[in-house]
């Protein structure tokens, strides 16, 4: 089982062309089926200090946390907003570390080992785009790609003190001082170029957790068609 965030299944968005991968085969990846389903746990607008307290709601020791093959957490855009202008999302470093880690520990404590979680930081910011978006709601500026890259930084380092895997998609998207404006539809959420990288990039960390896994139901050309209860009729 994976979770995703919310807008990772919007229309090309990055959950969807990893479902699809999966099918063949904060995000659930659980196994069912085929080989996993790809489930969507998203939480538009959230910082880490309210996903952390709604975590066990949204996986559980119900949720069969045996069948995760991974889960991601995927925050930081928000918790990087400038206080004295968003206050509402901001949250400051030492606590979006401290979240991070109760996120990371409290999966720990349903029995989803630290080699089964995902850290993903969040992209970089293209201001001239994104301070267009603030001018026209009436308001400044709310986030600034600096800033942000100091939230990415903490949550490097706190895969590295957890022991879990992480995806730096700030310092991968400006790799080599590239242009990443490409990568968001308005400076601040992934555009269907974005989308389509960090599926790549996050592809590249999922392949190796699930390439092992049996094929739960048989592919169709595999099928008796005169008794496909031979081949159907198994456990799930």
């Amino acid at each position: 089982m994976l979770i995703f965030p919310k807008f990772s299944f919007q229309d090309n968005g990055w959950g969807v062309f990893l479902a699809q991968k999966l099918v063949r085969g904060f995000l659930l990846v659980c196994v069912c089926f085929r080989r996993c389903d790809v489930l969507n746990r998203g939480l538009s607008g959230y910082n880490t200090r309210w996903a952390n307290i709604v975590l066990p709601r949204l996986i559980s020791k119900s949720s069969n946390a045996e069948s995760i093959i991974a889960v991601t957490i995927f925050f930081g855009a928000n918790d990087s907003a400038l206080k004295d202008v968003n206050p509402n999302q901001h949250i400051p470093l030492k606590e979006y570390a401290d979240n991070l880690k109760s996120m990371v520990q409290y999966l720990k404590s349903i029995d989803i080992t630290e080699d089964r979680i995902i850290l993903i930081t969040p992209p970089p910011l293209y201001e001239p785009a994104w301070e267009k978006e603030c001018l026209a709601k009436g308001i400044k500026l709310n986030r600034l790609n600096s800033t942000t890259g100091e939230y990415a930084k903490v949550g490097v380092q706190v895969a590295r003190d957890c022991g879990t895997e992480v995806l730096d998609l700030w310092t991968l998207m400006q790799k080599n001082n590239q242009d990443f404006s490409s990568y968001l539809s308005d400076g601040l959420h992934l555009s269907v170029v974005g989308n389509q990288f960090l599926a790549a990039q996050l592809w590249s960390l999922l392949e190796k957790k699930i390439s092992a896994l049996p094929m739960l139901l048989p592919y169709w050309r595999d099928v008796d068609p005169l008794s496909p209860e031979v081949s159907l009729r198994g456990k799930f």
